[in-house]
């Protein structure tokens, strides 16, 4: 353990950051909730009581459709649990027609699934910075990898297998000149920059991915967006945040990954690119598809189903529904939580000091209001976050009785 507090790695940072608040809201029940059942949003929890919750990353309610439950209970019966293979030795019939209507999401681009978004980013960054995706060229000088400092967890985690490849720095995208900056530095040792940023911010914000773009464009750089939090919730198709802020195409230097298992209702995560090339690359060489077995076969079947709704327009009803419910939270709050006005279906109160959001957390565990607390190194140091995740099931009376208990 001592080692571990010593050596400067980004684990051992990590560690030494993060603050003893967490292991407090665990010991107070303020997380951690044992669900022992649920309808819609109102949940029973293991001593017995009831709560509504705005803690799960489903923002359109998919998981409880009963096309999705039909299709997983269909393939359970059919197949059984699971088939233990990769995708390269044996597969169902589910994968293919899953990544078919997922290609149509996305303007016919090529779709790959994984069984989260953490492989997609395993799988495919090492790939794309050594140059083995045909449609992303790299320079011969090599690549260099600049991490937005709020990318999600799972980025960050594989900056060490990065480094492998070519050199890895942060950025900061409030300091207006440190992409830019950060870029040209790239492009004048010779090396492609490859951005590796989030579309919507698990915690707040959404990314101006399109100027992200338009930096890295002059010197051929390449854009990696996880849109985790951004898929089916925008586009008529539910393409996402992200593609959508693209123009609705997927640029030439342009890779998206995005996840199965928040609003699309399902489970895994995919990557998007641009031809067969890339798929043969990405079947053959990422690791995760190579060595690792598909995704559950009641998932594979049910993420079918959701993604059948989201290529006949469905998900555009839920989709109004929510933004509906995140503007009646807004109003509800006055507008002083964080993402209000922003199409995203996060919401953040943020509490200059960490006792005063203990304080809110347990206000709206009193009544009967789940969310996730945040502190540091999530939030700044001293302080706290209580994130909301908005949902199109949330019902008025619901949105009420968070913005009474938060009592801002």
């Amino acid at each position: 353990m001592t080692e571990l507090m010593t050596r400067p790695n980004c684990v051992a940072s990590r560690v030494s950051k993060t603050s003893d608040s967490l292991d407090r809201a665990f010991a107070e029940g303020l997380t951690g909730h044992v669900i022992t059942a649920r309808d819609g949003k109102r949940v029973t929890l293991a001593d017995g009581s009831d709560a509504v919750e705005f803690v799960s990353c489903s923002y359109l309610g998919l998981e409880s459709h009963p096309d999705l439950i039909a299709a997983a209970t269909e393939a359970m019966n059919r197949f059984g649990l699971h088939f233990s293979t990769s995708r390269n030795r044996g597969r169902p019939p589910y994968l293919a027609e899953l990544e078919e209507l997922l290609s149509v999401m996305y303007g016919g681009a090529q779709v790959a699934a994984f069984t989260s978004v953490s492989n997609v980013h395993l799988g495919l960054l090492p790939l794309l910075g050594a140059g083995a995706l045909p449609s992303y060229p790299v320079s011969e000088a090599g690549v260099t990898f600049l991490v937005e400092k709020t990318a999600h967890a799972s980025i960050q985690v594989i900056r060490g297998v990065l480094d492998q490849i070519g050199p890895t720095q942060r950025f900061d995208m409030t300091d207006p000149f440190a992409l830019p900056e950060a870029v040209a530095q790239a492009a004048a040792t010779g090396r492609t920059p490859i951005v590796l940023v989030d579309g919507v911010g698990s915690m707040g914000g959404l990314i101006d991915v399109a100027s992200m773009l338009a930096i890295l464009e002059p010197v051929g750089g390449i854009l990696y967006a996880d849109d985790a939090h951004g898929v089916s919730i925008e586009g008529p198709l539910g393409a996402g945040y992200a593609f959508e802020a693209l123009g609705g195409v997927l640029p030439s230097n342009v890779v998206l990954a995005g996840s199965l298992s928040k609003a699309f209702g399902g489970a895994g995560g995919f990557a998007v690119v641009p031809s067969e090339d890339d798929m043969r690359v990405l079947r053959k060489f990422a690791n995760p598809l190579v060595f690792g077995h598909s995704i559950m076969l009641p998932m594979l079947a049910a993420n079918v189903a959701a993604a059948r709704l989201h290529v006949d327009g469905q998900v555009a009803e839920l989709q109004a529904q929510l933004w509906n419910n995140a503007a009646e939270f807004d109003r509800l709050t006055g507008g002083t939580l964080v993402n209000a006005g922003l199409h995203s279906p996060v919401r953040g109160a943020v509490f200059d000091t960490e006792e005063t959001a203990f304080a809110a957390a347990r206000r709206l565990k009193q009544a009967g209001v789940l969310v996730l607390p945040a502190f540091y190194p999530t939030v700044a140091k001293g302080t706290g976050l209580m994130r909301f995740a908005v949902s199109s099931l949330h019902q008025q009376h619901h949105l009420e009785t968070a913005a009474e208990a938060l009592g801002l």
